[in-house]
């Protein structure tokens, strides 16, 4: 077959683009996989879906006042797992008092930032969703005289124990001091806030939403996220613990564990604050085929506690507040509640 002098220039074109992308990756590969720290560390803008969001400073980026609205309690979050623990526990709080609230959704990807708001780093100097300010005096625009600041509380663990003391009157959610259910509830709670990072930030970040797949990375995260599954596991089950250390020794689990819920009989705080990651995993609703991945059906124990807590209403309307996408397992989405 004779080549064409255009046909020839394709070829060359072609190989001259294709030996560009090869060198091009190389130099990329030996970039990641040679990296080295320098003596001191320069900020570079990363890319993937929330590399623009992400800069070694804090504090507010532009002007912006948070709306309010008629409730006491106004929640500034968006539907993730740190923000579903937060209205989980206010529809609870609903269904079981009559509460109301309003609940604002705070845009935190690259091209809304709303947490970056003079008014948002006001709430919350940490610029992280979830956000509450709860004011002790009505909404009235006509009142000029009305000076009374709201109480801000951020971080979810401080949101909904701060929710419990001001509203939980037949503490139904957070056990009393004295009771031995307490001290369990605030394990878990805090359990679930210490952990979650390593599951959200690590596993989820280089398993589903990393631009480049570093099996380093992703094999560190998902044996933290298995052992945490498997931690769960072990304490809904209620069996004894396995003894690994090569004596003739057996733990006793906890008197609340075996379930149904993570302080036995009782569901409280710890299971709406650790439902919306570890239940919603295991569910499949997060990280794509991470539940395939994870071999989640390992842990039956979680998968039916998980079961158990997306059938109470209340944790069925808090997975929907502040929802922008809906879930095809749940009745719709409620971007703002007012």
């Amino acid at each position: 077959m004779r080549l064409t002098n255009v046909s020839v220039s394709i070829v060359i074109a072609a190989s001259i683009i294709l030996g560009s992308a090869v060198v091009a990756g190389a130099i990329s590969l030996r970039s990641i996989f040679q990296y080295r720290p320098a003596k001191v560390w320069k900020f570079v803008a990363q890319g993937g879906t929330w590399g623009q969001v992400n800069r070694p400073t804090a504090g507010a980026r532009f002007k912006g006042e948070l709306p309010r609205g008629e409730h006491a309690v106004q929640l500034y979050s968006l539907g993730t797992p740190n923000g579903m623990k937060v209205t989980c526990l206010l529809e609870e709080l609903n269904l079981a008092y009559g509460l109301e609230y309003d609940a604002w959704y705070m845009g935190i990807g690259s091209s809304e930032l709303q947490q970056f708001s003079t008014g948002f780093v006001q709430a919350n100097p940490n610029s992280k969703i979830p956000a509450l300010l709860h004011y002790s005096d009505p909404n009235n625009d006509n009142d000029s005289k009305r000076t009374t600041l709201p109480t801000r509380v951020f971080e979810s663990a401080a949101i909904v124990m701060h929710l419990c003391e001001q509203f939980d009157v037949d503490q139904q959610f957070l056990p009393p001091v004295g009771d031995p259910r307490r001290p369990e509830c605030l394990s878990w709670l805090f359990w679930t806030h210490g952990s979650a990072p390593f599951l959200g930030g690590g596993f989820g970040h280089f398993y589903h939403y990393a631009p480049v797949k570093l099996r380093y990375a992703i094999d560190r995260y998902t044996m933290e996220t298995k052992r945490q599954l498997h931690v769960l596991e072990q304490h809904l089950s209620g069996q004894v613990i396995p003894n690994t250390v090569g004596e003739e020794l057996q733990l006793q689990a906890s008197p609340f564990a075996g379930g149904p819920f993570l302080c036995g009989s009782q569901m409280t705080i710890a299971d709406l604050c650790c439902y919306p990651w570890y239940g919603r995993l295991v569910q499949g609703r997060m990280y794509g085929a991470s539940a395939e991945f994870l071999q989640v059906s390992r842990y039956p124990h979680v998968l039916a506690w998980a079961e158990r807590m997306i059938q109470r209403k209340g944790v069925q309307r808090g997975c929907m507040v502040n929802r922008s996408k809906g879930d095809p397992n749940l009745p719709g989405i409620l971007k703002e509640r007012h």
